[in-house]
């Protein structure tokens, strides 16, 4: 009888004995989980004096060039204090964290926020939790961008593990966000995962993002068309910057009239076009992101992000990074957290991530199981007053 029960077990392909695995060496690891938050941390800083600068058009205008020292405006920024709150709470909460623990620590927080993360904040500080804090019969800002701008950190401690992002992101996504909010997050913590075993395919990262949302829903409907446009464009950028323009950016947003748009499916398609026009020069992907306009920081600091995750903190251009040293030991803003802390937190909570998803953490790699991704749910909201989604 027990030969038996081993042999069908052995059979129906028991995670413990016969799951597929792959193998990160830790120095690998570390060299690409800096190079993410390095990436966020200048693409936010060179694109921060151009933020709205360009609503609704590309931006011709003149980019200062780069001093070592522009890379400390990434300390006060909410792209990224506010996913940093994910990792403390990760930490104190543990990760098998619930909708309202997340909830009643982000309402606890003393954030600097607008759109989608003020209203969510103000919600769950009613008593309002998630996810009805981000839906829109709360939250008129839900297909905002706001879970897309902070989602980077639950993508970085989840190393080739989709699944385990999209649970993650599910929870902290739905405290502000509803739908192409969330999936907008969803795509960008994807890419992260991928970046971790794919170094040189822009392309094949971005799709890994896509299959982690619903085919249906109209955020991955304008990243397939992104993808499209830039095969029949593959050198002209503007040309399918237009594209975009003329079916996307279709005044469905949270300020109809307003040529501002800080919907998550127009700027994600923004990041995307940094990193396939951007390919392996990081400064054009920051450039190429930045000047397809509206939220102009953030959208470089996801593009220049997950391309430092793909190719870690070694290929980043060490002009772009030379005066991290100086604001290494500086607290974010609203957080406890300084960059080397982030980098040590991460670190700890992706090793725990690992064994929880059935990996090993051995003295010089981690042993990770290959996930495929799977969707998340589809919800789409539809506001009465908008034009039909194209």
């Amino acid at each position: 009888m027990f030969r038996f029960v081993l042999a069908a077990l052995m059979m129906a392909g028991s995670p413990a004995l016969a799951a597929e695995t792959r193998t990160l060496p830790k120095k690998v690891y570390l060299d690409k989980l800096r190079g993410g938050w390095v990436g966020q941390m200048v693409g936010v800083s060179y694109g921060a004096p151009y933020e709205f600068r360009s609503p609704g058009k590309i931006d011709e205008g003149e980019i200062r060039e780069w001093k070592p020292e522009y890379i400390s405006n990434a300390i006060g920024q909410d792209d990224l204090y506010v996913e940093i709150c994910w990792l403390s709470c990760l930490e104190d909460h543990g990760l098998d964290i619930t909708f309202e623990q997340a909830g009643k620590y982000y309402g606890d927080m003393d954030f600097h926020l607008a759109h989608a993360n003020k209203t969510g904040h103000e919600n769950v500080r009613k008593g309002i939790m998630p996810p009805a804090s981000g839906h829109p019969d709360n939250n008129p800002h839900a297909n905002d961008i706001d879970y897309q701008i902070e989602s980077d950190a639950i993508g970085l401690i989840c190393p080739g593990l989709p699944r385990e992002s999209n649970r993650l992101g599910n929870i902290f996504g739905h405290i502000m966000n509803y739908g192409d909010g969330v999936y907008g997050g969803l795509f960008v913590q994807g890419m992260y995962t991928a970046a971790y075993f794919e170094s040189k395919d822009n392309l094949a990262v971005v799709e890994a993002g896509l299959a982690c949302i619903p085919k249906e829903s109209l955020y991955a409907r304008c990243i397939r068309d992104v993808i499209t446009w830039y095969k029949q464009h593959p050198n002209d950028w503007r040309a399918t910057w237009r594209l975009i323009e003329d079916k996307y950016n279709d005044d469905r947003d949270c300020e109809p009239g307003n040529p501002f748009n800080i919907d998550a499916h127009i700027n994600g398609a923004y990041i995307v076009m940094g990193l396939l026009y951007g390919g392996d020069d990081f400064w054009k992907v920051c450039e190429i992101s930045m000047r397809c306009g509206q939220d102009s920081d953030c959208n470089p600091s996801s593009a220049a992000g997950v391309w430092g995750c793909m190719r870690g903190l070694s290929a980043i251009p060490a002009e772009a990074w030379a005066g991290l040293d100086g604001v290494a030991h500086l607290r974010f803003a609203h957080v406890r957290y300084n960059y080397r802390e982030v980098i040590e937190c991460c670190r700890k909570l992706t090793e725990r991530i690992i064994v929880r998803n059935g990996g090993r953490v051995e003295a010089d790699r981690y042993i990770i199981p290959v996930q495929t991704p799977v969707p998340a749910p589809l919800e789409q909201w539809e506001s009465p007053a908008l034009k039909p989604a194209p």
